[in-house]
């Protein structure tokens, strides 16, 4: 059996769906790598057979034990990639999620260990993530999103949904990123918050604002 790039990349985006969205089926899976639903289908009969996956009557999706033991390796290796780039590269927070997509593929159990010596594994990414932490886990944790936050409630920005670079990159022009504290003015007619961070005022659409966890 060979486990191949896509497989590895398969079996992260399952996992990774499951903890954001819940139940994954083969529609979900399409749309978090941007694939056509064919090329799922292919890629499941394959994960099947190599039994990395089950799927249900439902169409519902899940990893074997020899499935999520790979993909849990794979989104550490990622973890410890982005911080590896962003604290001692000093690449931009924004930036390292698709650099490290890249290159967790290549790390080997060498380097593992060395980015475990320097970094530790306590700490969050640079988009405030930590490992295998789902939405629901989140929640028990105090923690909801920007756009479940009252007007007029003070809120400091944990962490954010960090697949999508140019969202990323628009929160980042908006002083919006991990760490950061800011007032919720109000929820408008249009779908949007208005915002209070340091002496500016932003508007922020509803969708841009169920990707930003706070606390």
């Amino acid at each position: 059996m060979k486990l191949t790039i896509s497989k590895e990349d398969y079996l992260k985006a399952i996992a990774e769906a499951e903890a954001e969205e819940g139940s994954v089926i083969a529609a979900t899976i399409a749309r978090w790598l941007s694939v056509t639903p064919p090329a799922v289908a292919l890629a499941l009969r394959r994960l099947r057979r190599d039994k990395f996956v089950e799927v249900d009557r439902k169409g519902r999706i899940a990893l074997t034990k020899a499935g999520r033991e790979i993909s849990d390796k794979l989104r550490f290796r990622h973890h410890l990639v982005e911080r590896m780039l962003h604290e001692i590269l000093g690449i931009e927070w924004y930036k390292v999620h698709a650099e490290a997509e890249r290159l967790e593929h290549f790390i080997s159990d060498d380097v593992e260990r060395k980015l475990i010596e320097k970094l530790g594994t306590n700490h969050v990414c640079p988009h405030g993530n930590q490992i295998n932490k789902s939405a629901a886990e989140r929640h028990k944790l105090g923690l909801r999103l920007l756009w479940e936050a009252a007007p007029g409630s003070s809120v400091r920005i944990e962490s954010m949904y960090e697949r999508d670079r140019q969202l990323l990159e628009y929160f980042d022009g908006l002083g919006i990123r991990p760490g950061v504290d800011l007032k919720v003015l109000s929820r408008n007619y249009d779908s949007t918050l208005t915002l209070r961070l340091g002496k500016n005022s932003v508007n922020l659409g509803q969708s841009a604002a169920q990707k930003v966890w706070v606390s």
